[in-house]
């Protein structure tokens, strides 16, 4: 019983990293973006 519990546990580690990974790669760009929108918006407000 202990051991499907520890697979199940590493099963969902793995799906969580491979999800960032995943999300990173893919929206890298939409990222950078809405760091630049909202450091443009920092300043703006000074």
């Amino acid at each position: 019983m202990e051991w499907i519990v520890f697979w199940i546990v590493i099963g969902i580690v793995v799906a969580v990293a491979g999800a960032v990974v995943w999300g990173r790669k893919y929206f890298r760009h939409e990222i950078d973006r809405a760091k630049r929108i909202r450091r443009a918006n920092q300043d703006g407000e000074r």
